[in-house]
């Protein structure tokens, strides 16, 4: 992954940062706001490692995959809707509800999953 994705969804990586670094602090990471030279040094304060370690850590994690809950954030769908778009046909609204599918309808039964009704 790119800086330019962190950056974007800065606070949709919160999660992922503070599982690499759990000395990382939530209102913190909200001033840094997504700042890389502020977030390297303060990465580097807060982990005890010299600026040069502490770029090289954060370089290695950018070569990672997007973590999962950063996929899921609603900013990401909306994108990923919006690319759809060239596979929904003329006249249609990709952003339109999807219900005569029936993915929406509600599980039969007592809501138990093993239960085949």
């Amino acid at each position: 992954m790119r800086w330019s994705n962190v950056q974007a969804n800065w606070s949709a990586f919160y999660d992922a940062i503070t599982e690499k670094w759990p000395e990382a602090d939530e209102d913190e990471l909200d001033e840094i706001d997504g700042d890389q030279r502020a977030f390297i040094k303060y990465i580097s304060e807060v982990t005890g490692q010299e600026i040069a370690e502490t770029k090289d850590e954060i370089r290695e994690w950018l070569a990672g995959e997007i973590p999962s809950d950063v996929v899921m954030d609603p900013v990401h769908d909306g994108h990923s809707i919006a690319l759809s778009a060239k596979y929904v046909g003329e006249g249609e609204d990709e952003y339109d509800d999807d219900a005569r599918f029936g993915d929406d309808d509600e599980i039969e039964g007592d809501g138990d999953l093993n239960d085949p009704r």
